[in-house]
């Protein structure tokens, strides 16, 4: 008989645990067998930022999955969310879902859902926010940016970290201080100077199939374009990704122009409050989120 921690789904019977605990390279099994790109490495990342739970047969086979991500107290983010192709349909998700919902508590909660799931979390009382357009491609370098000098872009330093923490919060409108940090780390990172202030910066690290360039935060197409551009030109030739919710303007025609044509969409969808700001100070243009994460992070 299924309890709260196990399902029993005709042949099958599943129980949940810490995903810490998983062999990851039973992990990467999972995420392969829908034909998402994370790479060991990615998953033992996500690992280190976030927890989460999964899906075990009786013979140690991993069968689901599904990770949060806090930031701070009053927000986190939900993702990795992945059923075997053999159990879609029968309950799985929701069941994961379920116990997700349990260890997030009260606090609201964000998610960019595939099209596949959309109907899962419709339903579960999510509501739908934006699209998110999958930019990916062999990295074509154009023309460098018009406004751009050599003096107002340079490589992101360490000692930069809390100015571009503060940039990202006022774009997400949510503390991701600690999850910045972490990605730095593994980044190679530009940031576009105006007078004696950070206005714009970009992250870029290996993933999946090659580099995912993320976050991109800036105020503006321009700004968004000079931080994004370098690379472009580091990686010609190589396979870039970037996920955005830029459906059109300046920064959309670059992409495209630099070889990353929208592959695929997902939806950006928010449990309990908004996710994303959209009320703008009239006196001020505030920075943007050009550039996700990732679908998971946000």
């Amino acid at each position: 008989m299924a309890t709260e921690e196990s399902i029993q789904l005709e042949s099958f019977e599943l129980t949940v645990g810490d995903l810490a605990d998983v062999d990851v390279e039973k992990l990467h099994l999972l995420s392969m067998s829908v034909g998402w790109p994370h790479r060991p490495k990615d998953w033992d990342m996500l690992r280190e930022v976030g927890q989460g739970i999964a899906a075990m047969d009786q013979i140690g086979r991993v069968l689901g999955s599904a990770m949060w991500f806090p930031f701070g107290d009053d927000f986190a983010t939900v993702g990795m969310v992945i059923t075997s192709p053999r159990l879609q349909t029968r309950g799985t998700g929701r069941w994961l879902m379920d116990r997700i919902l349990q260890q997030t508590g009260p606090r609201p909660l964000g998610l960019n859902s595939t099209r596949a799931a959309r109907r899962l979390y419709l339903s579960m009382g999510f509501t739908p926010e934006a699209t998110v357009y999958q930019c990916q491609g062999e990295a074509l370098p154009s023309s460098p940016p018009a406004t751009l000098t050599a003096t107002s872009l340079r490589e992101a330093e360490f000692k930069d970290l809390p100015e571009l923490a503060v940039l990202d919060r006022q774009a997400c409108n949510a503390d991701r201080s600690a999850l910045l940090a972490r990605l730095f780390e593994a980044s190679k990172g530009m940031v576009l100077v105006r007078g004696d202030r950070i206005v714009a910066f970009s992250l870029c690290r290996p993933f999946g199939r090659g580099s995912l360039v993320g976050p991109v935060i800036a105020s503006n197409d321009a700004d968004a374009i000079a931080v994004t551009y370098p690379h472009v030109v580091n990686h010609a030739g190589g396979f870039l990704r970037l996920d955005t919710r830029q459906a059109s303007g300046a920064f959309s025609e670059f992409l495209t122009r630099s070889g990353l044509p929208v592959y695929d969409t997902v939806t950006t969808m928010s449990l309990r409050e908004p996710w994303l700001i959209r009320e703008k100070d009239s006196t001020s243009v505030p920075p943007v989120i050009y550039g996700l994460m990732s679908q998971t992070l946000g």
